[in-house]
């Protein structure tokens, strides 16, 4: 994702690009290892028993809470939404319906409004709080503008200041998108979650999971959408193919600047999701993913391939193997694989690093 040190001088080359994937001269941390696909569901069974959802805390500046959306964009202020944005910033979210307002320069025009995002139940710090809006740092983001996290403004009803039920166990989407619905026979559809959402586990049920939501609510997932895991290891174990799988399911979805989500991505955006699950924390941006990892000198299935214009690094793509790449190009086209030969990006190959043991 390029990024704003670069961005007056660059106008021009970014408009010719294209990409949203480059970024500032980093100091993001080293990569971490953490924790980190419906139809008719049966009626449900006499149920564990949960208490009722806690009081809800107060947001403090600098204090945890917990985005409580499916996805949470991060703006670069409070003003920078125009009003085609107006889905985006409701609670619930209407994420779908934000995508389809937009037209083709609209998406383009991303980069000067918003640049990443945050899952339902990712935890944020609050840095400032105004009358509607918090600015956060996101911590499972490592970004070169905040050694805390990614940073940015999100409506203050997007998030929640009490913390998430105690859980043995996370239930970790794996479908690229799917609906939590009602906890009763009727199994209504609630809101549409992402990929990469985790979500502390009551129990499990033939058909389905029991999981609770950040405000303290009791939904239900699909198991056929969910991997159920201990909450200290990852949903499915790391591995060169696994991760080079995991990138391949995003296959036909569409670019989104800043995307980090099962209902869009952009370069480093897709390269960061594809890692989530295998308990892989990578820096959110291009830049910093092309500074941290392993140096790479031969290239093997799950490496990140850089590209670099002018010095700056502009796109990140991840290497499949057989002299293939998959990567999220630009606004107005789909997750694919190409060749890794393939021009225009050939000339502009500046290294490759891995995250993968």
């Amino acid at each position: 994702m390029n990024r704003h040190t670069a961005r007056a001088a660059l106008t021009a080359l970014l408009l010719t690009v294209a990409v949203a994937c480059g970024s500032a001269p980093s100091a993001a941390p080293s990569p971490t290892h953490t924790a980190a696909g419906s139809g008719t569901t049966p009626s449900a069974p006499a149920a564990t028993a949960v208490a009722p959802p806690a009081r809800q805390a107060a947001l403090t500046a600098g204090g945890s809470a917990w985005v409580s959306v499916s996805v949470a964009r991060l703006w670069q202020s409070p003003g920078s939404p125009w009003p085609v944005d107006a889905p985006a910033l409701a609670a619930p979210v209407r994420f779908r319906a934000w995508l389809g307002a937009m037209s083709l320069s609209q998406r383009r025009a991303l980069d000067l409004r918003s640049d990443t995002e945050a899952l339902l139940g990712d935890r944020v710090v609050v840095v400032r709080l105004r009358p509607h809006w918090a600015k956060v740092v996101v911590p499972s983001q490592p970004s070169q503008k905040d050694p805390r996290g990614y940073p940015g403004w999100v409506p203050r009803r997007q998030i929640t200041a009490t913390p998430p039920r105690a859980a043995a166990q996370l239930a970790t989407v794996t479908s690229r998108t799917a609906w939590v619905r009602t906890d009763d026979s009727a199994a209504r559809r609630v809101v549409e979650v992402s990929f990469g959402t985790n979500l502390p586990v009551v129990e499990q049920v033939p058909g389905y999971v029991r999981v609770t939501m950040p405000r303290g609510s009791v939904r239900r997932l699909p198991t056929a959408a969910v991997v159920v895991h201990d909450r200290n290891q990852p949903a499915i174990a790391p591995s060169r193919a696994g991760v080079v799988r995991t990138a391949k399911s995003f296959l036909g979805l569409q670019y989104l600047w800043g995307g980090l989500s099962g209902f869009g991505l952009d370069c480093s955006g897709l390269t960061w999701l594809s890692h989530r699950v295998h308990g892989i924390t990578t820096p959110r941006d291009a830049l910093p993913q092309s500074q941290h990892g392993r140096v790479v000198t031969t290239r093997q299935p799950g490496d990140l391939l850089f590209y670099a214009a002018h010095g700056l690094v502009h796109h990140v793509s991840m290497y499949v193997g057989d002299g293939l790449m998959i990567h999220a190009p630009r606004t107005g086209q789909p997750v694919q694989i190409v060749s890794f030969s393939a021009p225009p990006l050939r000339a502009e190959y500046s290294g490759a690093r891995s995250y993968l043991d």
